[in-house]
């Protein structure tokens, strides 16, 4: 007699950890396909397509990690997967679509500045899972700010000013050296220990309120006054001289800070021998 087969039951909890993944691979497939059309490069419609593949690269980006929190499925795994997405959609695809674009004009210059973004966003990402990472390697909770611009952000900018480019028909594409300068500056922030807002503890106040009026108010005047497309442009804009600002305003609060914790430190013992420490070369 045969035994009968038993049914295997499916774990919908290990299901649902496939979910943020393929969002994540999603991304990484829009950053591919955006390289292949950004290498051939046979006219400015393959630019702006492939500049339209990364904006949909960024989509899944903000989706895969809302859907790993809401489904509870955060994990190591799924950090690094995500990090490394990063460096194919938001890395490499739009350094080489600006290089393709514009900066292979300026020779071996415009290859320096196209790898130094690269270069600086894969820096970035492995500092951001260093000081993210909990134990057993899981993505710990976000905090109030982030070291250094994060890699979408300074993508975006670049990506933005590609899409405007094909809206309003000028050829932003001649403006070799101050677009060099541009990705030469936004490596420089990913790298930097500027801290820019995360905005994940947004409260409902008057400020908060005041700064939404702004947004929208702005972005409607930009997009009567110019194109729609400059939006994006004006609004990552905001964001890095957002960050620069309060970097600059919280430059006396932060010594101050310093010097109180180095004040904690030496000892309490005002006769206590003081070890000479030797000047650094």
């Amino acid at each position: 007699m045969s035994t009968p087969r038993t049914r295997r039951r499916i774990d919908l909890k290990k299901t649902l950890f496939l979910l943020p993944n393929m969002i994540t691979l999603s991304s990484i497939f829009c950053g591919f396909d955006s390289m292949r059309l950004s290498a051939r490069g046979a006219n400015e419609e393959d630019f702006y397509r492939a500049s339209i593949l990364l904006v949909f690269a960024m989509l899944f980006d903000m989706l895969d990690g809302r859907v790993a929190r809401l489904t509870k499925t955060q994990s190591a795994f799924g950090l690094q997967i995500d990090s490394l997405a990063d460096v194919v959609s938001f890395g490499c695809a739009p350094a080489l679509l600006v290089y393709q674009w514009s900066l292979q004009q300026a020779g071996v210059f415009g290859l320096i500045a196209s790898f130094m973004f690269v270069g600086a966003g894969a820096v970035r990402l492995a500092r951001f899972n260093v000081l993210t990472m909990g134990e057993g390697g899981a993505p710990t909770k976000p905090g109030k700010y982030v070291v250094g611009l994060v890699i979408p952000g300074a993508a975006g900018i670049l990506i933005s000013l590609v899409i405007a480019n094909h809206a309003i028909g000028w050829d932003l594409s001649k403006h070799v050296m101050p677009l060099c300068a541009l990705t030469i500056f936004l490596s420089l922030l990913m790298v930097s220990n500027v801290k820019f807002r995360s905005f994940k503890d947004i409260k409902l106040n008057a400020v908060s309120v005041a700064a939404v009026l702004f947004i929208v108010g702005s972005s409607a005047a930009i997009s009567l006054q110019t194109k729609p497309a400059f939006v994006l442009v004006w609004l990552l804009g905001c964001y890095v001289v957002l960050g620069l600002v309060e970097s600059i305003v919280n430059i006396p609060k932060n010594r101050r800070e310093r010097a109180a914790a180095l004040e904690a430190t030496e000892p309490s013992n005002p006769d206590a021998p003081r070890t000479s420490v030797p000047p650094s070369r």
